[in-house]
C-alpha cells in the first residue's frame, strides 16, 4: 500500500509523533494506519519508561469543576519551557477534566481514566512525552465535594492553584478566599487545625527570647505574655487568623459576617517539595573545552 502524505499527516495529528516516525510506523505496518497507531503509543511508553528518572519538577495546574465538586490536578514537565507549551496546557485541562469526571481519588488511580478522545490518561501521558520530548508526570490530585459553595483559583501561571470549600455564603466569597490562600499560603484552616507540637515549640522559642528581667516576672503574667505571643504565631499561620487580602478584617471576621464557616481548603504548589537539578552551563562548557 502507498504511504500517502495525507495518511502519514493524518497519523501524526492522532499520534503527535513526528513526520519520519509516523511515516516509518506506516511503512513497517503496510499502511493500516491502526497498527501503527498501536505501534508508536508502545514506542511512546518506552521513551516514557526512559525519561521517568528525570527530575519534573516544572509544570501547571489544571483545574475542573461542576457545580460543588471540583478538582485540582499538578502535571510536572521539566522545564518551564514545556510548561507554556499549548500542547502540554491542553494534556493538563483534558487530565483534570477526566479527572472531575472519572470521580479518580489520587493520581495512582486517575491513570486509567479515560480521556474525552478516549485515551486512557496513561496513554496520552506516553504520547506527550514523545511529542514534547521531557519526562511528564502526573503528580498529585485534590478535590473537593461539598453542598456549598467552591473557591477555585488557579494564578495565570499556572503555578498556585486553591479549592476552597464554603459552607453558606456566596459564590463570590468563596472565589476571594481561594485567592487568598493563593497569595499569603496559610498552612492550617484555623487554630483547632494548628497541631499542638507546632504551640509547644513557638513556647519554648518565645520563652528563650525573653530577657531574664522578663523571665522573672510572677507565672501568671509570663504566661499571658507567652499568651499573646503564641496567638498572634498562630493567626500568621491559619487562613481565619490573617488579614483578609480583600478588605481590612480577618477572614475570620469576614466569613463570620456573611454567616459562613470555611470546612477546609486545598493548596497546591507546582514543584513544591521536589529537589531540583540547578545546571550551571557556564562550568559544563569549561569543562567541556578542557577535554
Amino acid at each position: 500500500m502507498e504511504i500517502t502524505a495525507s495518511l502519514v499527516k493524518e497519523l501524526r495529528e492522532r499520534t503527535g509523533a513526528g513526520m519520519m516516525e509516523c511515516k516509518k510506523a506506516l511503512t513497517e505496518a503496510g499502511g493500516d494506519i491502526n497498527a501503527a497507531a498501536e505501534a508508536l503509543r508502545k514506542s511512546g511508553a518506552a521513551k516514557a519508561d526512559k525519561k521517568a528518572d528525570r527530575v519534573a519538577a516544572e509544570g501547571r495546574l489544571g483545574l475542573a469543576q461542576d457545580g460543588g465538586k471540583a478538582v485540582l490536578v499538578e502535571i510536572n514537565s521539566e522545564t518551564d519551557f514545556v510548561a507554556n507549551d499549548v500542547n502540554f496546557k491542553n494534556f493538563v485541562d483534558s487530565v483534570a477534566a477526566a479527572a472531575l469526571a472519572s470521580g479518580a481519588v489520587d493520581a495512582e488511580a486517575l491513570k486509567t481514566a479515560k480521556l474525552a478522545s478516549g485515551e486512557t490518561v496513561e496513554e496520552a501521558r506516553a504520547t506527550a512525552i514523545q511529542k514534547l520530548g521531557e519526562n511528564i508526570q502526573i503528580r498529585r490530585l485534590v478535590k473537593v465535594d461539598t453542598t456549598g459553595n467552591v473557591g477555585a483559583y488557579v494564578h495565570t501561571n499556572g503555578k498556585v492553584g486553591v479549592l476552597v470549600d464554603l459552607i453558606g455564603g456566596d459564590v463570590e466569597l468563596a472565589r476571594g478566599l481561594a485567592m487568598h490562600v493563593a497569595a499569603l499560603k496559610p498552612p492550617h484552616n484555623k487554630a483547632a487545625d494548628v497541631p499542638a507540637e507546632f504551640v509547644e515549640k513557638e513556647k519554648e522559642i518565645e520563652l528563650a527570647k525573653m530577657s531574664e528581667k522578663d523571665k522573672s516576672k510572677p507565672a501568671d503574667i509570663l504566661e499571658k505574655i507567652i499568651a499573646g505571643k503564641i496567638n498572634k504565631i498562630v493567626s500568621e499561620v491559619t487562613l481565619y487568623g490573617q488579614t483578609y487580602v480583600l478588605g481590612d478584617n480577618t477572614v475570620e471576621q469576614v466569613v463570620k459576617a456573611a454567616g459562613a464557616d470555611v470546612a477546609g481548603f486545598q493548596l497546591l504548589v507546582v514543584g513544591e517539595g521536589i529537589e531540583k537539578v540547578v545546571e550551571d552551563y557556564a562550568a559544563e562548557v569549561a569543562k567541556a573545552m578542557q577535554v
